[in-house]
């Protein structure tokens, strides 16, 4: 019983697929809505920033990080998502301001230093290997470029200093971690981390 259960969340939310995917799509762009606008005016992008989305999911956050950047990109890994996230953002699409393609946090696609900013919202606890989707995503961000992360902090079982350790180990710096509670009563609270790929000399 236990293992359909898994099954039939990961249907929903872990790689939405099927009837059920598209339904898990609905609830995650109603209960991630005001987190995932929330991270957008966190990780502030300007209109000339390249901005890289990691599992959009639905596309709300990243229609609105479409709104602020003229270079967006989104990465999903899920089927469904990708073409939830194309109707939503349908319009950003049309006018350049926003492209989807397959891929994940490990495996983005993405040349070396071609990003400036990079938002995940909900979705590190998916990624089977933390070390080498962070690698990753500090390969892709330019020197000086941000990283924006959010996740329930319930789903972060050793806590965002041990979080902040690994992105320190990755190369990050200027690494802050902080809580924020969402303004929808039901939403749990997130853990959000911030962090810069260093400069170079």
């Amino acid at each position: 019983m236990e293992r359909i259960a898994r099954q039939l969340l990961a249907k929903c939310f872990g790689r939405p697929s099927g009837p059920l995917g598209r339904l898990g799509g609905r609830l995650m762009a109603h209960g991630n809505a005001a987190t995932e606008r929330h991270a957008v005016i966190l990780a502030a992008p300007a209109e000339q920033d390249v901005v890289l989305v990691v599992g959009p999911g639905p596309g709300v956050g990243l229609a609105a990080a479409a709104e602020r950047s003229a270079h967006v990109i989104g990465i999903e890994p899920s089927d469904v998502m990708l073409a939830m996230a194309r109707r939503r953002c349908a319009p950003l699409i049309r006018r350049g301001r926003l492209r989807l393609s397959p891929g994940t946090a490990a495996r983005t696609g993405q040349p070396d230093a071609s990003v400036d900013v990079v938002i995940s919202v909900n979705n590190l606890q998916l990624w089977p290997d933390v070390p080498a989707a962070l690698a990753e995503l500090h390969r892709v961000l330019r020197p000086g470029g941000r990283l924006l992360l959010s996740v329930r902090e319930k789903w972060l079982p050793s806590g965002l200093s041990a979080l902040a350790a690994m992105i320190h180990a990755a190369g990050f710096d200027t690494v802050r971690t902080w809580t924020w509670h969402p303004p929808t009563r039901m939403a749990p609270a997130a853990a959000q981390l911030s962090a810069i790929r260093t400069p170079r000399p």
